[in-house]
């Protein structure tokens, strides 16, 4: 007779029914461990698309192993170091001083603890960019946002780090607030406008970094914006200049330029700074227009599509050659600790795998392509300096920024800050020597010339 739960002697249906209350227990505690850190596996995550896997310790823990990992796999910052971060008062800048202090005061700790205190401790300053005379913002919410600047870096705590609140106008030499005015509203370009401003930051950042003593500048960019920049570069045409903007070091300038939080995004770096209480100020930047407004706005529109959609951006243009500038120069070996260096053996760059260029644009610095390097050729016929500014421009500079007319190249030549023409100068006398060793072989010697 076949057995069933009226007639069974054996209790074998009960031992099925045990065994499905078992696997369900399995099943629900299976759940539970899906609703725990995937890291610490006993605390439940924070939510969010950028918290959904981890707790808060867990998550801030996985943030600063980025920046910590970026910052000793490429030397960004070594004992002897002097470094100056740049801070706007986003969360992606504030994120960058909060995690350099901490590694300051960590350093310092360490310092404090060893006996035969070999390695000194590297020193921190804050910058940051004044545009008052330029923004259409009312002047006492600016002065309302410094203060609050000025209470974020002094609530750091020790060491005690400088503030440079440097006025944009600055990069000239007396009273230059009429000569910037009427340099951003010589250009007609929205893009362009915003772009020349982007660079005059930067001069401003180099000079603070010059005269103040540090070697070094850290800049709070991270994964979204970077992903930002690659589309909008190359829908500018500048897609032989993109490598160098994007990566780790940036070794061009004369204060080379740092990145930390390069594979971070800007979602976790909100939510660090909402867990944390890391206070922000939002107020001094506008939304930007033009190229860059909307790549912005359809990178945040694929970010909401697919969470992962900034990151394989900038892994996919990570791929792309980097230049012999993007890395820490090797005459600084000797002051990088030997962690750091068998580190970089495995991440760093390595001399063949590099681009070398030797000619930069006179606006944004970027390495100029072949097509530019043949229009410098015919650098000796220019006629005054103006002519020969442009001659050096990158193509990208001289389409949304310079004058469209050419009668007006004098007097946009006439507003630019002392640093801009400087570079021309020293950038037209490079390129006229590089140009002749390229065509050596085709010069005729003086001997030569008279037989």
């Amino acid at each position: 007779m076949a057995c069933n739960p009226s007639n069974c002697q054996s209790n074998c249906h009960g031992n099925e029914e045990k065994a499905e209350v078992v696997v369900g227990e399995e099943y629900v505690s299976a759940n539970q461990n899906q609703n725990l850190c995937i890291k610490c596996k006993t605390k439940e995550p924070i939510g969010g698309d950028e918290g959904r896997m981890f707790c808060i310790e867990c998550f801030r823990s996985n943030l600063y192993g980025k920046f910590r990992l970026a910052v000793t796999s490429h030397a960004m910052i070594t004992p002897t170091d002097n470094v100056l971060v740049a801070f706007s008062g986003g969360p992606s800048s504030r994120v960058a001083l909060q995690f350099v202090h901490e590694l300051q005061h960590k350093s310092l700790k360490n310092f404090d603890a060893s006996r035969d205190r070999l390695l000194p401790v590297f020193g921190v300053g804050v910058a940051f960019i004044d545009e008052t005379t330029i923004s259409p913002l009312p002047s006492h919410d600016i002065n309302r946002a410094i203060q609050d600047i000025r209470l974020i870096v002094s609530n750091l705590g020790p060491p005690i780090k400088q503030l440079h609140v440097v006025p944009i106008e600055n990069i000239y030499s007396g009273d230059g607030t009429n000569r910037l005015k009427n340099l951003l509203d010589a250009v007609s370009d929205t893009t362009g406008k915003e772009d020349l401003l982007l660079h005059l930051r930067m001069l401003s950042l180099q000079k603070v970094a010059s005269e103040s003593g540090y070697n070094k500048i850290v800049l709070g960019l991270c994964a979204s914006r970077i992903a930002c920049h690659v589309i909008s570069a190359t829908v500018k045409g500048q897609g032989y200049s993109l490598p160098a903007d994007i990566q780790y070091v940036d070794s061009r300038w004369e204060i080379p330029i740092v990145l930390p939080l390069r594979d971070c995004l800007v979602q976790e770096l909100n939510m660090l700074c909402h867990l944390d209480g890391l206070k922000t100020v939002e107020l001094l930047k506008g939304p930007c227009s033009g190229i860059n407004g909307l790549v912005s706005s359809f990178v945040r529109i694929l970010q909401e599509e697919n969470p992962s959609r900034e990151c394989t951006i900038v892994r996919t243009a990570g791929k792309l050659t980097p230049f012999h500038f993007n890395r820490i120069p090797e005459s600084d070996d000797s002051v990088i600790p030997l962690a750091t260096r068998r580190r970089q053996k495995r991440y760093n760059l390595k001399p063949n795998e590099s681009i070398s260029s030797e000619s930069f644009c006179t606006i944004c610095n970027s390495p100029l392509n072949k097509s530019d390097m043949l229009r410098l050729s015919n650098l000796g016929s220019c006629q005054t300096s103006s002519d020969s500014f442009g001659a050096a421009c990158c193509s990208s500079c001289r389409f949304q920024i310079l004058p469209k007319d050419p009668s007006s190249m004098d007097h946009f030549y006439s507003l630019l800050p002392q640093p801009l023409v400087a570079r021309a100068k020293h950038s037209s006398y490079d390129n006229l020597s590089l140009l002749r060793e390229q065509i050596q072989d085709c010069l005729l010697s003086d001997s030569e010339d008279e037989s």
